[in-house]
């Protein structure tokens, strides 16, 4: 039996504020939550609501001072940047029409960013947010969960490596069923955000859930995408923006893919499931089993690999909290991807240059690649389903 990983070096906890997360959200607790299972960083500020009534009664659940409770990221970037004991790095858990400008405002600011996906609109945007940590020398996370499980980062090392051969073919999907209804035209929040083209952007399947489907296949195969055809529709009747998508893609160097992203696929949860295929072997993994995934050599018998039992390099076994059989999940991919997050600010904080292992969180050239991938399935589509360039 493997026992978890050992953690990384740390110096003393960082403090980090958040934008969004207010009572009645979702998203902004699980991002909470994950930070908070290594004790690395403490939540002191936070705008967790347009609504100030909203974020006082959110900040005094969470034990948050009352005058680091703020009424706008713009205050609170500017307040928290004045002072000796100003946060380390802020979370923004916005919906998407709010991302650019409040990480915009942090790292204007000086103070690093974790935003959640997509990171805004326009590849302009995300290029100019890119630029903008550069020239302060700030980190700057997006949270593109599933690339924290361990097994994702075996199947990424196994790539590497050569064990599938040359890459030939990917298939990735990600149905949900949760949108096979008008579920905005009821009470349903999140449903009425993500459907909403003022504050979603410009898709609602591609830019929620397909995203994350470039992201996994671009981190697990370092392939690049050098063209698509997608295809977006809108099944569900009174709806603006796209429940479902089927991507064609070309990758430089002659491999292909198919992508399918859906939340109109009834009986489907969360089914985010990679297949890649090679000349020598192929992998596949499924993000409602992410502890385990099966390796297929050609001319040998296929194996199942599972996190905490079997010899996963060691890039991908720091990240195993526990022994095998007691399942890793959501919550543990999220802390993941804050744990290494964290590290490497307590470096630079400490004047330390992260090494690239130490640098292996989703970085804001991942989310320039992800604003770049809608952008082109959307005008791929809206252009007949046509080939286009990346």
């Amino acid at each position: 039996m493997i026992e978890g990983g050992k953690d990384p070096e740390a110096g003393s906890v960082l403090h980090y504020g958040m934008v969004g997360g207010g009572q009645g959200a979702f998203i902004g607790d699980v991002h909470r939550k994950a930070i908070a299972l290594d004790g690395l960083a403490r939540l002191t500020a936070g705008c967790f609501s347009r609504d100030l009534a909203n974020t006082k009664a959110t900040g005094a659940a969470l034990g948050v001072s009352a005058d680091r409770l703020y009424t706008s990221y713009a205050e609170m970037a500017q307040a928290e940047s004045r002072r000796t004991d100003g946060i380390d790095f802020v979370v923004i858990v916005t919906p998407n029409d709010t991302h650019y400008q409040a990480c915009k405002a942090f790292l204007q600011n000086g103070i690093s960013v974790v935003c959640d996906k997509p990171l805004c609109f326009e590849v302009a945007e995300a290029r100019e947010l890119g630029a903008l940590a550069q020239a302060k020398n700030l980190l700057f996370g997006v949270t593109y969960t599933y690339t924290g499980y361990p097994a994702v980062k075996q199947i990424r090392e196994l790539v590497k490596s050569g064990a599938l051969g040359a890459l030939r073919f990917v298939n990735a999907e990600y149905p949900q069923e949760w949108l096979a209804t008008p579920a905005e035209q009821g009470d349903n929040r999140q449903a009425a955000w993500r459907t909403d083209p003022r504050r979603a952007g410009k898709s609602n399947c591609v830019g929620d859930i397909g995203s994350h489907i470039e992201n996994l296949v671009s981190y697990t195969t370092g392939l690049r995408i050098q063209s698509l055809c997608a295809r977006l529709d809108t099944f569900v009747e009174g709806r603006v923006l796209d429940d479902n998508a089927s991507i064609l893609v070309e990758y430089g160097g002659g491999a292909k893919g198919l992508y399918w992203s859906s939340q109109i696929a009834v009986g489907r949860d969360n089914g985010l499931r990679l297949r890649i295929f090679g000349s020598e072997g192929a992998i596949e993994w499924a993000q409602e089993t992410p502890n385990t995934f099966t390796l297929s050599r050609l001319g040998q018998p296929t194996q199942q690999w599972s996190r905490g039992r079997d010899g996963f390099h060691p890039q991908a076994q720091r990240y195993s909290r526990i022994p095998s059989g007691h399942p890793e999940g959501y919550f543990e991919a999220f802390a993941n991807l804050y744990k290494t997050f964290i590290v490497a600010l307590s470096q630079v904080k400490a004047g330390v240059h992260p090494s690239e292992a130490d640098l292996d969180f989703p970085s804001v050239q991942a989310g320039i690649d992800g604003v770049a991938f809608i952008n082109k399935c959307v005008e791929s589509s809206q252009a007949g389903a046509v080939w286009v360039r990346m």
